[in-house]
């Protein structure tokens, strides 16, 4: 059984996530906490988040032990992106990429 959280639309590209997402696949509950709160990276905040409330789904919804927690799976994806124009010289248009992301924290007890 796997007790999963979603975040969605995070304003930060997939690819900085999943630098700090790999940090905590398959790691205890606990440890992975730990990990996010001391990585200095824009993305370990939003990640303690889902963390944080996919072990609350876990403990809430499917009645398992919050010491037994281990993360299976970090997953994150693109969401859509933002096209933004800055103006460059001799009236040039350069397009900007603001993009966003989509992720799913899963936990569930060890065996």
């Amino acid at each position: 059984m796997e007790a999963r959280a979603h975040l969605r639309y995070l304003r930060i590209s997939p690819r900085k996530v999943q630098i700090v997402g790999e940090l905590i696949r398959g790691r205890d509950a606990k440890t992975a906490q730990a990990i996010l709160k001391h990585t200095p990276k824009a993305a370990s905040e939003p990640l303690l988040k889902v963390l944080r409330s996919a072990c609350a789904n876990a403990e809430n919804n499917f009645e398992m032990d919050a010491d037994n927690l281990i993360v299976s799976e970090v997953l994150v994806g693109p969401g859509p992106t933002l096209k933004r124009i800055s103006p460059r010289a001799q009236g040039r248009a350069f397009r900007i990429l603001k993009r966003t992301s989509h992720i799913t924290v899963a936990v569930r007890e060890k065996e």
